[in-house]
């Protein structure tokens, strides 16, 4: 998730993380104490439960609220799907211009990418922009089958730390996880951990990191999400995710012009007499008062 040679240079300024010249270093940490975070207002606006997790890379302060409790993670893990199979590159298992069918029978809802693609191939690299740019369901479920299949994908968190994230469907079944069903959910504060290592951590080659935070970046879904959080001239490299039950999601590194980013996951279950707007702005507001938290506001 990290950015273009500019931001390397922002971060390497950055007090917590000055190591000039750098561009990798260790993950950032986390304070021990979170600081207080109560969005039950938030809650009680239009219903649903909210899961956030927010960390000040500079200071290392977190912003936490119910951050150990499990939410269906619908699309977001598409940021993920793709670090994966980068991953697979660097060690040569995949290539990012290898070419793969595209058929009838890939087809599911949500294939902007894919759809006009039917009986004509697309290359690896052009899937994971479709999965991460504009979630086209279809390559994602092509890059899990291209992979190896499900199981496969499923054994690739533990490898990243991850022991906490069920990865049980495709899409589009994935998006139908209920509050008492843990099939594909994750935790806010897990998400968050993912999120600092991809960026902050070598599994990503630089120029790879660099080409996910582009696509993550460039995307256009969810513009009242954590985009309308952030402040004015901020970046906001981030992946949405809406599902059934009132569920919507978005998780990121917002970044300001000077100084070190701050990492998100909002994830919003349970909203189910919400509309699409209303979900919007209690994800956006509770990434604004995450961030008032932290200080960043």
């Amino acid at each position: 998730m990290a950015r273009t040679p500019d931001r390397r240079g922002l971060l390497a300024g950055a007090g917590a993380l000055a190591l000039a010249g750098c561009y990798r270093r260790e993950t950032p940490q986390a304070d021990a104490q979170p600081l207080d975070l109560h969005l039950s207002d938030l809650e009680g606006r239009h219903g649903g439960r909210l899961g956030v997790a927010a960390l000040d890379v500079a200071s290392g302060r977190q912003a936490l609220w119910r951050a150990q409790e499990r939410f269906p993670f619908c699309s977001t893990f598409k940021a993920f799907l793709a670090a994966a199979t980068l991953q697979r590159v660097q060690r040569g298992e995949e290539d990012l211009e290898r070419r793969v069918r595209v058929t009838r029978a890939d087809m599911i809802p949500h294939a902007p990418t894919t759809g006009p693609a039917v009986g004509r191939d697309l290359s690896i690299r052009q899937l994971m922009q479709a999965a991460v740019e504009l979630s086209d369901n279809p390559a994602a479920n092509i890059l899990i089958r291209e992979m190896g299949g499900i199981g496969v994908w499923r054994q690739w968190w533990p490898s990243f730390g991850d022991t906490t994230t069920l990865i049980s469907r495709l899409e589009p079944e994935l998006n139908t996880a209920l509050a008492d069903d843990p099939r594909d959910t994750c935790l806010p504060a897990q998400t968050l951990a993912n999120i600092r290592l991809m960026a902050f951590s070598d599994r990503l080659s630089p120029a790879h990191d660099a080409l996910l935070h582009d696509w993550l970046v460039a995307s256009p879904t969810g513009p009242n999400r954590l985009k309308a959080a952030a402040p004015q001239g901020w970046t906001v490299a981030h992946k949405t995710g809406t599902g059934m039950n009132g569920t919507a999601n978005d998780i990121g590194m917002m970044t300001p012009v000077s100084g070190a980013p701050v990492l998100m996951a909002v994830y919003l279950t349970g909203a189910t007499q919400a509309t699409d707007d209303q979900r919007d702005a209690v994800i956006a507001d509770a990434g604004r008062r995450a961030l008032e938290v932290l200080g960043r506001g």
